[in-house]
């Protein structure tokens, strides 16, 4: 072939393509196409609901066995029926039963009528005491003038030695009224300051922080802090009680007081709650023993107190003691609020690659705020405790922080 054959059968990629578009330009359109698409993909799917997420871990305990039950009563060690230091009538009440108060908090308060009135009169008497002292002092300085005067004259020859023993004596007679009233004005002033006590004492007020459980006296009525016989007097405005020191007294019988220890662990149940098991501990065995009902009282404090506990509950306990012939137990505990109850079973929604998939579990026994899984969860996987309750299968998810 000649050369003119051979540039006849050559491509000039100058030129449009007759087809229509040059190949670059159509590849440029589908790549923009595409790109298009999934934006409008990404900015429309559904977005990702916050949930507050828990990684559930497995504990291992050493085995444990009940050495000892018992029955006994929720008390406050702290508890006091708050009484005016002396008798009076009471004008006004400023609580009412299960009001929770401060230390200092106002509770009520009596009748200062006469309290006043004393008051007003020992402050006159501070008056009076100061007004004596301006004048027993002006005296004194009078007197000393004149003894330097009878002194001079005296010294030459002018003046007696009878005036001049008059002079000295009137000095010392003024210095000890001066020291005299200087008393009286003090024992005036501590007179005023018992009085303003008097007046402090007409307001009762909370000697802690706790909450009232009895309202005991009403306007109107007397109070005293002993018993005026009568029935008429009040011996306490009200009932407090600090509901962080509640604890439990249990009375153990003697023969068994071997199987009690302090810092024991101990599984306290309400009877008002039989199904709440509350982890105590053994604070103490006090040192002796009712002979008359055989029983040591054993003191048992909570290790996280609840507003469900009240004072005087019934409670019976059961004393643990460790037991080297029970293995070791693997315990897959779990908040009771991450427990959702779908179609008559317990679920939880559990995160895996950030969506959310819905478990079926078996629970067993409820440990205060928390709850056993016996299955349906594995160590190390991550499931929801508080968000949205309309999640749904195959939802996206994102972890508040």
């Amino acid at each position: 072939m000649d050369k003119q054959t051979l540039n006849q059968l050559r491509i000039d990629r100058s030129q449009p393509d007759k087809r229509g578009f040059p190949v670059g330009t159509v590849l440029l359109i589908l790549l923009l196409l595409g790109l298009a698409a999934g934006a409008g993909w990404w900015f429309s799917r559904p977005k990702a609901r916050s949930v507050r997420i828990l990684t559930v871990r497995e504990t291992v305990s050493g085995g444990t066995k009940t050495v000892l039950n018992a029955s006994g009563y929720v008390i406050a060690r702290r508890a006091a029926t708050v009484s005016a230091k002396g008798t009076g009538k009471v004008i006004e009440v400023l609580v009412e039963e299960g009001l929770k108060v401060k230390a200092g908090q106002v509770l009520a308060r009596l009748d200062d009528t006469n309290v006043k009135a004393s008051l007003q009169l020992c402050e006159a008497q501070v008056a009076a005491s100061k007004s004596s002292l301006e004048e027993t002092r002006v005296r004194l300085d009078e007197a000393q003038r004149e003894l330097q005067r009878v002194t001079r004259l005296a010294a030459s020859q002018i003046a007696s030695t009878a005036d001049l023993d008059r002079a000295t004596a009137e000095v010392k007679a003024q210095r000890a009224r001066l020291d005299r009233q200087l008393t009286e004005v003090t024992v005036a002033e501590r007179q005023v300051a018992l009085v303003q006590q008097q007046m402090e004492d007409m307001v009762i007020r909370a000697p802690f922080t706790g909450i009232v459980v009895s309202k005991d006296a009403q306007p109107g009525e007397m109070v005293s802090p002993v018993s005026a016989g009568g029935g008429f007097t009040r011996t306490g405005i009200c009932t407090l009680v600090d509901m962080d020191s509640q604890e439990i007294e249990v009375d153990v019988n003697e023969s068994y007081i071997n199987r009690v220890e302090p810092g024991q662990a101990v599984e306290a149940t309400l009877d008002a709650y039989p199904d709440w098991k509350i982890q105590s501990r053994v604070i103490a065995i006090i040192p002796t023993a009712d002979r008359q009902k055989a029983t040591v009282k054993v003191r048992v404090g909570f290790d996280k107190l609840d507003p469900r506990i009240l004072p005087q509950m019934g409670v019976k306990v059961a004393f643990h003691g460790t037991s080297e012939t029970v293995a070791g137990q693997r315990t897959l505990l779990i908040p009771r609020n991450s427990v959702r109850r779908q179609d008559n079973r317990d679920v939880v929604w559990v995160v895996r690659n950030g969506r959310a998939d819905c478990r079926a579990v078996t629970l067993g026994v409820a440990r205060s705020e928390e709850v056993v899984v016996t299955a349906g969860l594995a160590d190390g996987e991550q499931i929801v405790v508080s968000g949205p309750d309309n999640l749904a299968e195959g939802e996206r998810l994102e972890a508040l922080p």
